[in-house]
């Protein structure tokens, strides 16, 4: 009788330890859930939706234009995540005009995610033209005017080893469950 009552228990420890393990890996290389926290990304993400961050994607292809990412600004902070919009791509050059106009390679990127014009006290760093590294991106948040982003000598361009993943999916609150990638070009 014990020795069937130790084989169950062995049976039911496996079957914890696969289950924890399994569910490890994925949240290591595969999907993770993060919050929003401020403001940063309205008015397409708000503080405190919960999203799903895919971070297999990126595995197999590069990120696009308009993708709104979770990334890690401070290389030697992991704690510290951030949710922004990817503006410039690898090799491209970016330079926010004084009239909030932003050149991408000297031509005006037609986007409507900005919730408001750039005044000229938040162009920051790309009121000259910045060209970006073979990894680098230009990311910035939807509010324009309240977003700490590559505008930011502090931030800068982001590297591809800082991208934890692209935003995929709202989970909370429920009434805006769904994905939140979109086109957004005018």
């Amino acid at each position: 009788m014990w020795e069937k009552v130790l084989k169950e228990l062995f049976s039911t420890a496996v079957w914890i330890l696969s289950v924890l393990i399994i569910s490890l890996l994925i949240v290591k290389f595969v999907v993770q859930r993060t919050t929003v926290d401020g403001q940063s990304m309205e008015p397409t993400l708000y503080n405190g939706d919960n999203l799903m961050v895919d971070k297999l994607s990126y595995r197999f292809r590069e990120p696009k234009r308009f993708e709104i990412i979770v990334l890690q600004p401070f290389e030697n902070d992991s704690k510290t995540l951030y949710i922004k919009r990817i503006i410039a791509l690898p090799g491209e050059t970016i330079q926010i005009t004084k009239e909030g106009t932003i050149l991408i390679n000297g031509e005006v990127l037609e986007e409507s995610y900005g919730k408001e014009i750039i005044r000229p006290e938040n162009i920051g760093r790309a009121i000259e033209p910045i060209k970006l590294g073979d990894d680098e991106y230009f990311v910035m948040g939807d509010n324009r005017n309240n977003s700490g982003d590559s505008r930011s000598k502090i931030v800068g361009n982001i590297h591809f080893r800082q991208i934890i993943g692209r935003a995929w999916i709202r989970i909370w609150p429920f009434n805006k469950i769904g994905g939140v990638q979109d086109k957004g070009t005018k």
